[in-house]
């Protein structure tokens, strides 16, 4: 008697980039939450400069991913965001 192999199919490469787009969508609403937490706690803290330097940081890596997504080099985001 052979027994018959079932194998789950790997998932197309649409369903991926969908499953991916919806994680990073998720993630952003997270950051923005977590923005919004991060801001009040600067409120509470004026003379704080650490979460100066957690948004620099925040930002940076922003920029980097910008400028992956887009095809543009950090100058040039970085030019986008002082017009």
């Amino acid at each position: 008697m052979n027994a018959k192999k079932t194998t789950k199919p790997e998932p197309t490469a649409p369903e991926t980039y969908a499953a991916r787009a919806n994680d990073i969508a998720r993630l952003i609403d997270v950051l923005q939450i977590e923005l919004e937490k991060h801001a009040d706690a600067a409120k509470g803290d004026p003379k704080c400069w650490g979460r100066v330097g957690d948004l620099g940081k925040v930002r940076s890596d922003l920029i980097d991913m910008v400028g992956f997504m887009s095809g543009m080099d950090r100058e040039e985001v970085e030019r986008f965001l002082t017009d």
